[in-house]
């Protein structure tokens, strides 16, 4: 499996610093563990509509610091099952970042990207290129490249992929 550029719509723009993704779902529903019953208490302190907008490759947008708090996987579990593809940011919390990584779900660190989109407008993501582009307005950004584990970690799907190929003999 190899990272795929992303292209989607911006589902929704978190604005708020230091923005904890457990709000997402509501911290009273993070031991939710059916994920149908997750991804329906998802987004509805922010819109309740969300869930029936979203189309699959969707792109979430974060301001600095995104998912900071305890790096629980609920909220972005429910997220992925809703069809989001992705997450754009200022910048992410250390442990969201690492976790998320590690599930395969791809992230990309682009300072200025609050001030470059509007929710619904469609962007695509390049990894080869180091850049988003919004195709509805024009113009683009540069993104952090990722590391080379944090690349190795996508292109497996996660942690146990890549896991699983380390103990692949070489051919």
């Amino acid at each position: 499996m190899a990272l795929e550029n992303l292209r989607g719509r911006v589902a929704f723009i978190f604005e708020e610093v230091n923005f904890d993704v457990d709000q997402i779902v509501g911290v009273k529903n993070i031991k939710i563990t059916d994920i149908d019953e997750l991804a329906a208490a998802a987004m509805q302190s922010y819109d309740p509509d969300f869930r029936t907008a979203v189309r699959p490759g969707d792109i979430l947008v974060g301001a600095d610091n995104f998912g900071y708090g305890h790096p629980h996987y609920p909220p972005m579990r429910a997220m992925r099952h809703i069809g989001i593809a992705g997450v754009l940011a200022e910048s992410f919390s250390p442990g969201y970042w690492r976790g998320e990584i590690s599930m395969g779900f791809p992230q990309a660190t682009c300072p200025g990207i609050l001030g470059m989109v509007e929710r619904w407008d469609e962007i695509e993501i390049d990894w080869a290129a180091n850049e988003v582009r919004n195709l509805t307005r024009g113009g683009s950004l540069p993104i952090d490249p990722l590391s080379n584990a944090d690349r190795a970690m996508l292109d497996a799907g996660g942690l146990i992929g890549y896991l699983q190929g380390k103990r692949q003999p070489a051919a």
